[in-house]
C-alpha cells in the first residue's frame, strides 16, 4: 500500500552535515520517492502545532528549544509501507538501543538530539503533512 509520510532532519543532522547521507539512505530504498523537500527554520507556532500533544511534559520545552536552534530539512516521502519503513530506517530514539545500519544507530549521540523525525502512523502523517506542507493534497 502506497503511503506518504513527513520526515524532518533535525537541527543536529543539519549542523553535523548528515543531511546528504540521510537523504541518500531514503532515496536508495527501492520504491520510495521524495516528493517535496525544504530547508527551513521552524517558528514557535509550527513547533506548538507539531508537538502540542506533549505540552506540559518535562521534555517539551527542551525539545521545542532544540528544534528551534537551527534549520531543519522537511521532506515528504512516498512509497510502499513508507511510514513503517522510515521509522525502521531511523531506528529507536535511544542511539545506544538503535541497531548499526539505522540512522540513529550509526550517527546518534544522545536521546534528545536524535537526528530525524518520521511520522508514526497514517493519522500522524496526515496531520503533520498539513502543518509542514499545507499546499499538498
Amino acid at each position: 500500500m502506497s503511503q506518504r509520510t513527513l520526515v524532518l532532519l533535525k537541527p543536529d543532522a543539519v549542523r553535523r552535515g548528515l543531511t546528504g547521507e540521510i537523504i541518500s539512505r531514503i532515496e536508495r530504498k527501492a520504491g520510495w520517492q521524495i516528493t517535496a523537500l525544504e530547508l527551513r527554520n521552524l517558528d514557535q507556532e509550527t513547533l506548538e502545532l507539531h508537538y502540542g500533544e506533549h505540552k506540559g511534559k518535562p521534555f517539551y520545552e527542551p525539545l521545542v528549544a532544540f528544534m528551534a536552534s537551527g534549520p531543519v530539512v522537511a521532506l515528504v516521502v512516498e512509497g510502499e509501507r513508507v511510514i513503517e519503513g522510515v521509522r525502521a530506517l531511523a531506528g529507536p530514539t535511544d542511539p545506544i538501543a538503535a541497531a548499526p545500519g539505522s540512522i540513529r544507530g550509526d550517527f546518534g549521540v544522545i536521546v534528545r538530539e536524535n537526528l530525524i523525525h518520521a511520522s508514526d502512523s497514517e493519522e500522524s502523517a496526515e496531520r503533520e503533512l498539513k502543518i509542514f506542507f499545507p499546499g499538498l493534497t
